[in-house]
């Protein structure tokens, strides 16, 4: 996969001028909070449950090895066999080896961000074995020829027209329109895929470590056929995904589908324990999980950045994040968008690669608001620019602009600690834009035409409060 992390601005440009993206986004995004916060609003316990997720996964963090140890050896005990790659390549390696040795020609795939993180697909193709993703969402942008620009929903940035025209030329039926009609042909097209496959291959939510289960949720039913009915299962997870116990994972069921679709509990819930045992009607003959590093080890050892492995995937602090709203998913030109993207990407594609990502961010603290295990993603975001800048790395301005920052912070500051100053530059401020005004908003403002391009700014009053206030007394 093609990684464009640094060309964050030249791709954000390219989506705000995309008025279709910009309908698109609005709505999903906008559904989606909405959606968010009604059901925590009729689930009372939701924030006392947020506070104790948090805990969890702080400790779970803390002795990682241990209970990775754990889930390793219950997993085994139950048939399964674990695998753990260290980076990428390595990942690849070891999915791609297996399904040789088994002599598969078909492999049927549910959504996960971790297979999208090692580019899975790529490397089956080049093996000679077929990928076929089912999950809807990443099955239109498989024959799209596209990439996923939302966690939770990979196909936000296109419209229902679009899918009818897509599956029309894929698939050689007439054309249909209703979401019902395209979800059924999706459906059609991809049954005989199921019973084709050699081997089924699948993310994971979660990893119970004290009975060595996997824990997968889902919507459409998909991941059960996948895991079900071909002979091997292979699932990938990053190391983070474990968690300690039953009552643990009770806890992340109830806000996973709350933060990520407004539900009050996913669909299907998923917990797989070992290969289809003496007696069992369906199930895989061989279950293998391959547990991934790719850099988490070194995101762990960091005092701060580590908070960033409490994430649980849900997509939350997009859907009500400024920037994304109107950058769209594509812009930050990796597998992880948004602003938990924003802290993921560098960290484990190098600073270098990802050197905007911080930096496209307003830390208007939206994303902390709407977290469900409260990560501080702008504290987060701030130790990233940190890092960026301490590897000789910057925002992507040229040296004029930079100087000129500095120069209007100086000055600012200055302001700032003069009432006298401040009075006379909040006056002259007020006549200087006034003709830029039109009915009561600035659509333009020298210096700021960034920051106006995709919005407007209030005009200022007439006078301030401080002159309404004296006028009162006089």
């Amino acid at each position: 996969m093609e990684i464009r992390s640094h060309r964050f601005a030249a791709e954000a440009r390219k989506a705000l001028s995309d008025e279709q993206l910009q309908r698109s986004l609005a709505l999903a995004t906008d559904r989606l909070s909405e959606e968010r916060n009604a059901a925590f609003a009729l689930f009372p316990e939701g924030e006392a449950l947020r506070d104790r997720a948090r805990q969890i996964k702080l400790r779970t963090l803390a002795s990682l090895d241990r209970y990775l140890e754990q889930f390793a050896t219950e997993f085994e005990s139950r048939g399964g066999i674990v695998h753990f790659a260290a980076d990428a390549h390595e990942a690849r390696k070891i999915i791609v080896g297996l399904v040789r040795e088994r002599d598969g020609r078909v492999a049927v795939k549910s959504k996960s961000m971790t297979n999208e993180e090692i580019d899975l697909n790529r490397s089956l193709l080049r093996a000679g074995i077929e990928p076929v993703e089912t999950d809807l969402g990443e099955y239109i942008i498989q024959i799209s020829g596209d990439r996923p620009s939302h966690i939770i929903t990979p196909a936000i940035h296109k419209t229902r027209e679009e899918i009818a025209d897509l599956f029309q030329r894929e698939h050689g039926l007439p054309r249909r329109e209703r979401h019902e009609e395209l979800t059924r042909e999706a459906r059609e097209q991809l049954r005989q895929r199921f019973l084709e496959a050699d081997v089924g291959i699948t993310g994971v939510n979660f990893a119970v470590a004290s009975r060595g289960s996997l824990v997968i949720v889902e919507n459409e039913g998909n991941v059960r056929l996948s895991t079900s009915l071909p002979r091997c299962h292979i699932a990938v997870m990053g190391m983070e995904k474990v968690i300690p116990d039953l009552p643990s994972l009770a806890v992340f069921l109830r806000i996973l589908a709350r933060s990520a679709t407004g539900q009050k509990m996913s669909s299907y819930v998923s917990l797989i324990s070992g290969p289809r045992g003496p007696g069992e009607a369906d199930g895989p003959e061989e279950l293998h999980v391959v547990v991934l590093d790719n850099g988490r080890s070194q995101l762990l050892q960091d005092p701060t950045l580590h908070e960033a492995l409490l994430c649980i995937r849900c997509g939350a602090c997009l859907n009500v994040c400024p920037v994304y709203r109107h950058a769209g998913g594509h812009a930050y030109g990796w597998v992880y968008p948004g602003p938990i993207g924003a802290i993921i990407n560098p960290s484990l594609l190098g600073h270098h690669r990802a050197a905007p990502l911080p930096f496209a961010s307003t830390l208007c603290g939206a994303c902390r608001t709407v977290c469900p295990v409260r990560i501080d993603i702008p504290r987060l975001l701030l130790a990233q620019r940190e890092k960026v800048q301490g590897c000789g790395r910057v925002a992507p301005r040229d040296w004029l602009s930079r100087l000129a920052e500095g120069l209007v912070a100086r000055i600012f500051t200055r302001v700032m600690r003069s009432p006298r100053l401040y009075r006379a530059a909040s006056r002259g401020m007020r006549v200087a834009i006034r003709p830029l005004e039109r009915e009561g908003r600035i659509r333009w403002l020298p210096g700021l035409g960034s920051w106006t391009h995709s919005r407007d700014f209030p005009a200022p009053p007439r006078e301030s409060f401080r002159e309404t206030w004296a006028r009162r007394d006089a």
